[in-house]
């Protein structure tokens, strides 16, 4: 039997992707951020890498299912890792520029998506 693939979703594909990436980097991120010893400084920012981890995951989940909501969620997810690369590029160290930068990447993917 062929496997049918919903033609729907394949056009979620890359943003599903970016925003896999995204939740995977920020939840590693947020993870080096708490072994940070100026882990106080942070607080912001593992806020926001949490939000951030979470509504990634979400998008994936709606345009995996290729909900009615997906522009939608998309356009804040695009809000929220554009918040959490702000808050990411204030630390310089290896894992916030890292993150930072993948967050940017969704945003701009998400952006797109919700158009």
């Amino acid at each position: 039997m062929p496997t049918v693939v919903n033609t729907n979703v394949q056009q979620y594909q890359s943003c599903i992707d970016i925003c896999n990436r995204c939740m995977q980097v920020c939840e590693e991120c947020l993870t080096s951020c708490l072994n940070e010893p100026d882990v106080q400084a942070r607080i912001h920012c593992i806020q926001a890498l949490r939000d951030c981890a979470e509504i990634c995951s979400m998008a994936s989940r709606y345009m995996s299912r290729n909900s009615m909501y997906t522009k939608q969620i998309c356009n804040v997810c695009a809000m929220i890792c554009e918040a959490c690369a702000q808050e990411c590029s204030k630390f310089k160290d290896e894992h916030c520029q890292k993150c930072a930068n993948v967050c940017r990447q969704c945003a701009d993917e998400c952006r797109k998506m919700a158009a």
